[in-house]
């Protein structure tokens, strides 16, 4: 295209916010809420066959758009925003070439229709009464998005079918209960309306997947070649997996002896057992994350170890229904990028009280008054609330939303881990003994989670095979073994990037430091790094030369 040399801000906002009108579930919760003279927040993503093949070229077309310009011709922040669009690119073209998730994957029909409902009710991007007509309207479009699901769907691996359902009793449940109760009265009568014909076919999909798609199962292994592929476009960190499994074995037997070490005399497992006995009830759990926020957000302004968000937008809530599949223990959802003073959530999911006592003490071990305080610097503080807030600021806008919503997965779920370590490093609460055993623990599992996605995916690893790294090697307790197997193997490439992250961190600062010599500064080192936003560590390299 001509002069697209002179101006690749241009293709950047072409991209970003092309893309997310063929998505506006997404629009909705990165704050973008019209296009083109579209009500985006009214919409449902198309998943038709037109609609998917309306996707398919618009990432074709902009492959051949790129193709037309020279990276080297373009300034650093540029071709970093061009490797950015790249890889998403090439992973939504491999989506459709080899995976077609929307041919086996029920699980990504039920988060969509959770997040199309929930993103409105929370953000408050209008008056409650223009958002609940967004949650109407949405919801009138449920039963024809439900009926193409079902059209959709060839075959889905058993574990995929079973969370499909469960996530799905949490939309039912989101509509029926949480959404029902706050309607404006004025529109009482056309949602009930509308959530009577969503509640009637989300129920009916229930059904097709416990009678219809039960009966097709499909593998849920992506296998050495499509997973050698994911794998380079999610992670971009120009390692193969067999390199980073090497690493990550090899990290295995170095944490497990600096665990030793500092145990002495007594064995890990002894010191991990006695942390595990510290800690919450099902009732307070929720309670005592807020207070490990407000603790570790007190010890990082008192350090100085980051720039805190200027925005006080962080609420620490349950994770929703819909999600807890994917996020059995908790996580973060960030602040609209165009709309960040709308609100952050760090999400806990709850422990029902209806399991075994076992289950539940299983549970409580694992995150432990230690445990969760890691979650909570990971999650929040100064991990991902932190990281996102600063990515937020960044200008212009089209790229604050691609290195937002495409940004790299190493450098974001790197940040998290690479926060833990930095917490203790620095003497968080009194230099504690358990907070680094507890820290340690959770490396093991960084690391664990690595060579379990490799193996698990590409090499045939077995379940109970799986269960015994975790719990024989990585000391973790059975009810997070076990979720973790759930987890790992409703997504691929994704559990790496902890590891490969966490790494990619250590590096760039010890080259930062090497390079800046006595004029090296910690703070200065995170505003540098986390001002660019998400992009591929090797680039963050690049851009901090």
């Amino acid at each position: 295209m001509p002069g697209e040399q002179q101006d690749f801000s241009k293709v950047t906002e072409d991209f970003v916010y092309g893309s997310l009108a063929l998505s506006p579930i997404s629009a909705t919760s990165a704050g973008y809420h019209e296009h083109q003279g579209m009500r985006l927040d009214e919409r449902l993503d198309d998943l038709s066959q037109s609609g998917l093949q309306e996707q398919r070229l618009f990432y074709v077309r902009f492959r051949d758009r790129l193709a037309l310009i020279k990276p080297e011709s373009l300034s650093p922040e540029e071709r970093a925003d061009y490797q950015i669009i790249q890889n998403q690119i090439d992973l939504a073209i491999f989506d459709f070439r080899r995976i077609q998730s929307f041919r086996h994957d029920p699980t990504m029909y039920v988060e969509l229709i959770g997040d199309a409902l929930f993103n409105p009710f929370v953000l408050e991007y209008a008056p409650l009464e223009t958002r609940y007509r967004h949650i109407i309207q949405r919801l009138f479009k449920i039963p024809s998005f439900v009926e193409n699901a079902r059209n959709m769907l060839v075959d889905s691996p058993d574990v995929w079918t079973n969370v499909a359902q469960q996530e799905n009793e949490g939309n039912i449940e989101l509509i029926d209960k949480t959404l029902r109760a706050k309607v404006p009265s004025a529109l009482k009568a056309e949602f009930d309306r509308a959530a009577k014909s969503a509640l009637d076919s989300l129920r009916g999909f229930n059904k097709f997947l416990n009678t219809e798609l039960s009966r097709k199962p499909a593998e849920w292994r992506l296998g050495k070649d499509k997973y050698d592929e994911k794998f380079r476009y999610t992670l971009a960190s120009g390692k193969t997996p067999d390199q980073v499994l090497a690493e990550a074995e090899t990290a295995l037997k170095d944490v497990r002896g600096q665990m030793a070490k500092l145990a002495a005399p007594r064995s890990a497992k002894e010191v991990l057992d006695k942390i595990a006995q510290q800690h919450a009830t099902p009732e307070t759990y929720l309670d005592e994350a807020r207070k490990d926020l407000d603790e570790a957000t007190n010890f990082v302004r008192a350090k100085h170890l980051v720039t805190l968000p200027g925005r006080a937008n962080l609420q620490v809530i349950p994770t929703p229904e819909f999600m807890r599949g994917g996020y059995p223990v908790g996580g973060f959802n960030q602040a609209p990028a165009l709309e960040p003073q709308l609100g952050a959530f760090y999400w806990i999911t709850p422990i029902p009280t209806d399991w075994p006592k076992d289950r539940i003490e299983s549970k409580l071990r694992e995150y432990n008054t230690y445990g969760l305080q890691e979650l909570t610097i990971h999650e929040a503080m100064p991990g991902h609330y932190v990281q996102l807030e600063t990515a937020n600021n960044v200008e212009p806008k089209s790229r604050r939303l691609l290195r937002n919503i495409d940004g790299n997965g190493a450098y974001v779920e790197g940040w998290g881990v690479y926060a833990q370590q930095l917490m203790s490093d620095e003497g968080y609460l009194n230099n504690s003994v358990e907070l680094r055993m507890t820290l340690l623990k959770q490396l093991l599992r960084v690391i664990s989670n690595t060579i379990l996605d490799i193996r698990l995916q590409t090499m045939n690893m077995t379940e109970q095979e799986a269960l015994d790294l975790m719990i024989n090697d990585t000391f973790q307790e059975k009810e997070e073994a076990t979720e973790k197997v759930q987890r790992a193997k409703l997504s691929s490439c994704q559990l790496p990037t902890y590891f490969v992250g966490w790494r990619g961190w250590l590096d760039l600062r010890e080259e930062y430091k090497k390079r800046k010599g006595a004029a090296f500064n910690l703070t200065a080192f995170h505003a540098a790094a986390l001002k660019e936003s998400a992009v591929p560590l090797p680039v963050l390299h690049q851009l901090l030369q």
